[in-house]
C-alpha cells in the first residue's frame, strides 16, 4: 500500500543561539509543497538562496554536518533534519537568518515539540522509497566506523559506539520505529569530552555553548582551577563533577543517552541521501564524516537502481528517427570515429540513441587483445556525439557547425562493454541551451543494465571558412 507525502500544517518558528556564532538564530519550518523534500533558505542573504539538503553538497563535518552550494553555507544541520525524518515529514522548507541552526538544548527536543504542535498534514503525491534489496557498506578505516544497511520492510537503525574510556565505554541503541523517536530519541543530547570542549574553548569555537545545551564527559582528574575557569566562560557560579565523570550534576534522560544521540545524529545525516529509507542500517562507531559517506552511497544506489527501471526500450523492428546517413548529415564525424548507429528518439530536452558494438571496431586490436573492452573514453565520445546531435538538430545548417568538450564531471563505469553489445545512450538536457553551450547528463545501458553515467558540456561552434 502507497504511502502519501507529508508537511507541515502551518509555520512555525523557534529561535536559539548557535552554537559556534553564538549569535540569535531565527529558524522557521514551513510547509512546502510535494517533491519539495527538505531545504535550507538562508533569508539574511540577498536572493535567499536555497541549499537542498543533499549529501552532495556536504562540506564540512568536523563540528556537526555542514552543506554548501554556490557559496551560501548551512551548519549544524543534523538535529533539525532528524526531526523533520523522525516525525515522517517529507517536504519541509527551513527558513534561517544566519548560517547556522540554533543548538537548542542540544536535541531535536524543541523541533520535535513545535512539530507536534502545529500538527501534519498528507498530501496526494505518494513517498518515494528506496527499497534496499542488497547489502550497502561503508568503512572507514582511519575512525574503525564501519554502516551497514540490509533489506527490512521498514526504517530501522541500530547504533554501537565505544570510547574506550571508564566514563563512557561501550554502549549500543535501537530504533525499531519511527513513532518511537519523539519519545526514545529526541530528547537526547550532545554530548562532548571535557578535553574537546577546551580545544573549542581554545579556539573560539563555541560562542554559544552552554552546559545546558551538553553533556560533558570528564575522563580525568580535574582541578579546582580548571572548573573555576570553566564556571566563568559559561558564566555559571560554580561547576562541579559528579562521581559518574558528568560536569554540573546533569541527569541523563537514558542510561545510554550518548549512544541514543548518536542515533539521532545518523537519522539526520541519512535524510541527505533525499529519500525515505525501507531497510536496516547497523553502525558501529559513526560520526557525521561516515554518516554523510553512507548517505552520498544510499543516493547514489538509489539513482543507479531508478535508472535501471529507466532504461530505453528498444525494438530493433521499429523504424529510427535518424538513420546512419541521416546521422552523418548532422555530425562531422566519420568512421572509424562515428560512435552513433541511429536514433531512436528526441524531443526539445532529451535524445536516444544507439550503437551497435561489433569485434570489427578498430580500437579492440589492442584494448585488449585476449579479452576485447570498448575504451571508456570511447563511450563518453559515443554519448557526446548523440547528445551533439540533439543540438545540432536545432540549427538550420548543422553542416557548418562543429561541436568541443568543455567538461566531464561524475563520471562512472560500472559495467564493461563487450563485441556483440547494444549500447543505448540516453542524454537529457541539465539546463537549456544557451549560446551554444549544451550541459547534459548522460547514462549509457547494455540491456537494462548502466554501463557508465556522466555530466557533459560541449559547446558548437560555427567552422571557420
Amino acid at each position: 500500500m502507497s504511502v502519501k507525502q507529508k508537511t507541515l500544517k502551518e509555520a512555525v518558528t523557534l529561535t536559539g543561539a548557535g552554537l559556534h556564532t553564538g549569535k540569535e538564530v531565527i529558524i522557521t519550518l514551513n510547509p512546502a509543497p510535494e517533491n519539495h523534500g527538505f531545504k535550507f533558505r538562508r533569508i539574511d542573504l540577498p536572493e535567499k538562496p536555497i541549499i537542498d539538503a543533499d549529501a552532495d553538497l556536504v562540506v564540512d563535518t568536523s563540528r556537526g554536518t555542514s552543506i554548501e552550494r554556490n557559496g551560501a553555507k548551512v551548519s549544524t544541520i543534523e538535529h533539525v533534519l532528524a526531526a523533520l525524518t523522525g516525525m515522517d515529514l517529507d517536504n519541509v522548507l527551513i527558513d534561517l537568518n544566519c548560517p547556522e541552526t540554533p543548538i537548542l538544548d542540544g536535541s531535536s527536543r524543541y523541533y520535535t515539540e513545535a512539530i507536534q504542535k502545529v500538527g501534519i498534514i498528507d498530501q496526494n503525491a505518494d513517498r518515494d522509497y528506496f527499497v534496499v534489496d542488497d547489502v550497502i557498506r561503508y568503512y572507514d578505516e582511519l575512525k574503525d566506523a564501519e554502516l551497514i544497511l540490509i533489506p527490512s520492510n521498514d526504517y530501522k537503525l541500530s547504533v554501537m559506539i565505544d570510547y574506550n574510556t571508564k566514563v563512557l565505554g561501550t554502549q549500543n541503541a535501537h530504533l525499531a520505529d519511527l513513532k518511537d523517536f519523539a519519545s526514545d530519541i529526541s530528547i537526547c543530547r550532545t554530548f562532548v569530552f571535557l578535553h574537546e570542549l577546551e580545544y573549542l574553548i581554545q579556539h573560539n569555537l563555541i560562542k554559544g555553548g552552554d552546559l545546558s545545551n551538553a553533556i560533558v564527559f570528564v575522563n580525568r582528574l580535574i582541578s579546582p582551577e580548571e572548573l573555576d575557569r570553566l564556571a566563568t566562560f559559561f558564566n555559571k557560579p560554580h561547576v562541579e563533577v559528579l562521581q559518574e565523570g558528568i560536569i554540573n550534576n546533569l541527569e541523563l534522560h537514558f542510561n545510554n543517552e550518548p549512544a541514543r544521540h548518536k542515533l539521532l545524529d545518523l537519522i539526520g545525516d541519512l535524510s541527505l541521501a533525499g529519500m525515505r529509507i525501507k531497510g536496516h542500517v547497523f553502525a558501529s562507531k559513526p560520526g557525521h564524516s561516515s554518516n554523510t559517506h553512507f548517505a552520498k552511497m544510499i543516493k547514489h544506489h538509489f539513482q543507479s537502481k531508478k535508472l535501471q527501471c529507466q532504461a530505453p526500450k528498444y525494438d530493433p523492428n521499429t523504424e529510427p528517427l535518424y538513420d546512419i546517413n541521416e546521422i552523418k548529415r548532422l555530425l562531422p564525424h566519420r568512421p572509424p570515429f562515428l560512435l552513433v548507429d541511429k536514433i531512436l528518439r528526441m524531443n526539445e530536452k532529451e535524445v536516444v540513441g544507439l550503437k551497435n558494438v561489433s569485434m570489427n571496431e578498430g580500437f579492440f586490436v589492442g584494448h585488449f587483445p585476449d579479452e576485447p573492452v570498448m575504451p571508456g573514453v570511447l563511450i563518453l565520445e559515443a554519448m557526446a556525439q548523440t547528445g551533439g546531435i540533439l543540438v545540432l538538430s536545432s540549427v538550420p545548417d548543422p553542416e557548418n557547425y562543429i561541436t568541443y568538450f568543455l567538461k566531464i564531471d561524475n563520471v562512472k563505469f560500472r559495467q564493461k562493454v563487450v563485441p556483440g553489445d547494444t549500447l543505448i545512450f540516453h542524454l537529457e538536457l541539465i539546463t537549456p541551451v544557451r549560446r551554444g553551450i549544451c550541459h547534459m547528463r548522460g547514462t549509457a545501458y547494455v540491456g537494462n543494465k548502466i554501463t557508465t553515467e556522466a555530466e557533459l558540456m560541449a559547446q558548437i561552434v560555427k567552422k571557420q571558412n
